[in-house]
């Protein structure tokens, strides 16, 4: 059956793909597979002949993610000095570079360049999440074309080809299967679901959720057991791999808080200097001065305004915080995020391999009567089962069934344990190892003669095995298939009493309470010369037990999201995983308290943008979502003025990942289209070194802030400086070389070694800060105005005070220089700590500010006394009477700031 492929439509939509009639959209999973087959003019016997595949690939193209053009490599790195504070540091070069101080202006333009090549660097990091999405689809597979099987490159298919499938196939485009026996995927990085997902060809209604369209298969799951077919329904960008890929792609480059501000704080700088130049002049000029004099005059405190190492500072500031995270196991990707993080108030965390193990681990088992539970959680066989050391009776006979009717298997890949095949059968090989059980002993010591494989129309798969002359067909699967077949049961002893169905199921129930996934195990007698197939349908079995499995919370989460909630910053759950799971996890981490409820993807579907917003601020766990809901989410947070970080590690992760203010990737478990979409990689994939890295994002900013105190009072008092001189009628106490020696010394060798400085105490016990606070309270902008009037008063005071006692102009200015240099050093101590004095903080928690400081007094006293120095910089010698009195001066400055400290106080 073929009909010509351009009568074939493209459309948009979630499972929406193909048409013959414009406008229509299909729901491929509420279709019938022979309809699917006639609306896709496909044959499940004989495939699409070769000419009908070309005249398809024509019109729809190859299988594979279209990569969106990004900038030219030349513009992105020019966009990379369109920025305010660049702007600034360019400024200071083009300043320096007029009053013909090549070297100088050539540092200045070589930081502006060294800070542009990493954020063109950067940059080109993020333009890999299309790239991870087109690899994540390619590979081989097996396609029935003209009646012939053939292997074929995955970007070969169209739409209307008949894909077979086996167990360890990766999917190579959405399909509508028509034939599946035994088979499962693990669909968890497209959906969120843990467990594996069993599929069948039957229709399901049109409003199945993603995540339940078992029908289908979509691309880039993995099959991990059985066999099956489908027929090509979408391919390429029209997947739902596709899809997600598209909303990567809409997804905007946020700017982080710290650019924000610092976008503002820059402007205003340029402004005030702006007006304080232009001020100089007028003020100059109306005394009768030089027009030329005047400018050079202005150009004088430009340069002394500038702060120069502010976008160096803020580069090395934030690359210390990088290397500071990759020792706790955060990998950061993008500068910026180091901060953000610390700026968090929100966090959206994924479930599935998140907040838990991602390896389904039993926790509780009922036999005979007993419930017992489990320790440990994932692959790793460490743990005990209930607290006695023996293990009999219907105890051992339910571990027994778990091990010998399964097809996984349990094997150590260096130090880590893994399972091949379906997750929830590995947890069964587990628990029984935690028993003294091994499975590869037990199976060759009672092979398997006969099986009927899981199908999820039975819901159960049946082993059969001769265990000391007795014939025993094991059976797992659903309780509600088993316990009305089950005409007994054992006790704990081991011994054949009467069915407790009441009991039974009393125990299902809590344990579906819990959050647990319940597996029901029995068994029956049957004579040597019987088929299985024969005694599968008969009643009559032995009931021995339910064994109760999770996805666990990983060990630290309990306490990483304590951590969180102290500091201010709220938690939620975001997982296309089941409700009741979800809701379970979240009360054991701590994100829901009882009683709270999940709001799933379809309630969710139901709320306008107004509604979400305000249950955004009640409700913390989200169930069922899809994609698209998830990026719904953070971007409804952000609309409520949040600052959002987004965990998650699976595909459908990754367009919230880059939406959110800082996304957050799992290095382990992680796909790669998570890991290039996130802006920070866990290498650890432990939620617990979120903590960490908030506290280091804090702790950045702290410092940051601590360099913009201390830097700023040097540029203005410089410039008040000049303006006294100015308004006065005098000579500038200070030039323009000897200015940028003082901000180019001072920003490298003292202000730089705030970067350096240690994590305050209690900085996770204190809220967030908001979005819209700026970087300088009112209490740092008065401390800064406070210090820069002590560096005019001191060094303007003492420069004059040099002249009338007659020494000459360049003694009287280098007493101006090294007060400026004095001050800031004593003021570099004060600034160690906002709040505390330098005592408090510890003298010696920063061994390298003490460096600096030393290299800071050698350069100083080389500025003042070697003959070179003097001829460049117009210095002189001075005399120990002189260095009394900038000392003093110093030590006066860093009283007063400190007795501001205790009487304003800070925070």
């Amino acid at each position: 059956m073929q009909v010509s492929g351009p009568c074939l439509r493209v459309l948009d939509g979630s499972g929406s793909k193909l048409s013959d009639r414009p406008g229509e959209t299909i729901s491929w999973h509420g279709l019938p597979a022979d309809e699917a087959a006639t609306r896709l003019a496909a044959s499940f016997a004989e495939g699409l002949a070769e000419t009908e595949v070309a005249s398809r690939r024509a019109a729809h193209g190859e299988n594979r993610i279209t990569a969106k053009p990004g900038r030219g490599p030349l513009l992105r790195f020019a966009l990379q000095f369109v920025q305010p504070l660049v702007l600034v540091l360019l400024l200071a070069g083009v300043v320096t570079a007029i009053l013909g101080e090549w070297v100088d202006s050539g540092v200045i333009f070589g930081v502006t360049l060294i800070n542009a090549v990493i954020g063109f660097v950067q940059e080109g990091h993020a333009e890999n999440a299309l790239a991870a999405l087109a690899r994540s689809l390619a590979s081989e597979v097996t396609v029935l074309r003209g009646g012939c099987k053939q292997r074929l490159a995955s970007t070969m298919l169209v739409p209307g080809d008949i894909v077979l499938l086996a167990a360890g196939d990766k999917v190579p485009a959405d399909l509508r299967l028509f034939r599946a026996k035994d088979l499962q995927a693990i669909e968890s990085a497209l959906t969120g679901e843990s467990a594996a997902v069993a599929k069948h060809e039957e229709t399901l209604p049109e409003d199945t959720l993603l995540a339940e369209r078992c029908n289908m298969a979509y691309a880039g799951t993995v099959m991990i057991s059985g066999q099956g077919a489908g027929v090509v329904v979408a391919t390429g960008d029209h997947t739902e791999t596709g899809r997600i890929s598209r909303l990567i792609a809409e997804a905007p480059d946020l700017t982080t808080p710290l650019t924000r501000k610092m976008t503002v704080f820059s402007n205003w700088l340029l402004i005030a200097i702006g007006l304080l130049a232009m001020l100089t002049f007028a003020v100059g000029m109306g005394r009768g001065e030089s027009a030329f004099s005047m400018f050079m005059a202005a150009v004088a405190l430009a340069v002394g305004a500038i702060p120069e190492g502010l976008p160096a500072a803020m580069t090395i500031t934030l690359a210390i915080g990088v290397s500071r995270m990759a020792k706790r196991r955060a990998i950061i990707r993008k500068l910026p995020a180091v901060e953000t993080l610390g700026s968090a108030t929100v966090i959206c965390s994924d479930k599935t391999g998140t907040l838990t193990e991602n390896q389904m681990t039993v926790r509780e088992i009922y036999a005979g009567g007993v419930r017992t539970t489990v320790s440990g959680s994932g692959y790793a066989p460490n743990g005990k089962i209930g607290e006695s050391q023996q293990i009999d009776g219907a105890l051992r006979e339910c571990l027994l069934a778990g091990v010998l009717c399964n097809d996984a298997e349990l094997c150590k890949n260096n130090r880590h344990w893994e399972v091949v095949g379906d997750p929830t059968e590995g947890a069964l090989l587990v628990v029984a190892r935690k028993a003294g059980l091994d499975e590869r002993t037990l199976q060759k010591l009672f092979p398997r003669i006969d099986e009927i494989p899981f199908d999820s129309a039975r819901q159960y798969m049946a082993t059969r095995h001769e265990i000391q002359g007795v014939h025993f067909a094991y059976f797992k699967g659903a309780l509600e298939r088993l316990l009305p077949r089950s005409v007994s049961m054992l006790d704990c002893e081991g011994l054949t009493v009467p069915l407790r169905n009441d009991e039974i199921e009393l125990a299902a129930s809590s344990m579906a309470a819990e959050g647990l996934r319940v597996l029901a195990v029995a068994r029956l007698v049957i004579g040597a010369a019987c088929s299985l197939d024969a005694v599968s349908a008969d009643a009559g079995l032995q009931f021995i037990g339910l064994l109760g499995m999770v996805d666990p919370p990983r060990p630290k989460a309990i306490t990483a999201v304590k951590a969180c909630h102290r500091a201010g910053i709220v938690v939620k759950m975001i997982t296309g995983d089941h409700a009741g799971t979800a809701l379970s996890i979240a009360r054991q981490v701590g994100i829901a308290k009882a009683g709270e409820r999940a709001l799933t993807g379809r309630e969710l579907a139901a709320l306008d943008d107004e509604a979400l917003r305000g249950v955004l601020r009640t409700v913390n766990v989200y169930a069922r979502v899809e994609p698209e809901q998830k990026l719904r989410l953070v971007r409804a947070l952000q609309a409520n003025g949040e600052i959002v970080a987004m965990t998650g590690d699976g595909v459908n992760d990754a367009p919230a990942l880059k939406q959110a203010n800082i996304g957050i990737a799992m290095g382990l478990a992680g796909t790669e289209v998570a890991k290039d979409a996130a802006d920070m990689v866990l290498t650890d994939d432990d939620f617990a070194a979120i903590e960490a890295a908030v506290e280091e994002g804090r702790g950045v900013y702290d410092n940051l802030v601590k360099f913009i105190t201390w830097t700023l009072p040097t540029n203005f008092g410089e410039g008040l400086v000049i303006m006294a001189a100015i308004v006065a009628g005098a000579t500038l106490p200070i030039t323009p070389l000897q200015i940028l020696w003082i901000n180019m010394t001072t920003a490298v060798f003292l202000g730089l070694m705030l970067a350096f400085e240690p994590i305050e105490h209690a900085v996770m016990h204190r809220p967030p800060r908001p979005p819209e606070t700026p970087i300088l309270d009112a209490a740092l902008v008065w401390r800064i105005v406070l210090v820069s009037v002590l560096l005019l008063a001191g060094s303007f005071g003492l420069f004059l005070r040099e002249l009338a006692q007659g020494h000459s102009l360049a003694e009287a200015r280098t007493v101006a220089v090294n007060v400026f240099v004095v001050v800031e050093t004593m003021y570099l101590f004060n600034c160690r700590s906002l709040t505390r004095s330098a005592r408090r903080v510890g003298l010696f928690s920063n061994r390298a500010l003490w460096y600096g400081v030393l290299i800071m007094v050698l350069l100083q006293i080389s500025l003042t006394y070697l003959p070179l120095m003097n001829r460049l910089f117009a210095t002189a010698a001075i005399g120990w009477l002189e260095w009394l009195e900038i000392l003093s001066v110093g030590l006066l400055a860093y009283l007063v700031v400190g007795i501001d400290k205790q009487v304003r106080g800070h925070r």
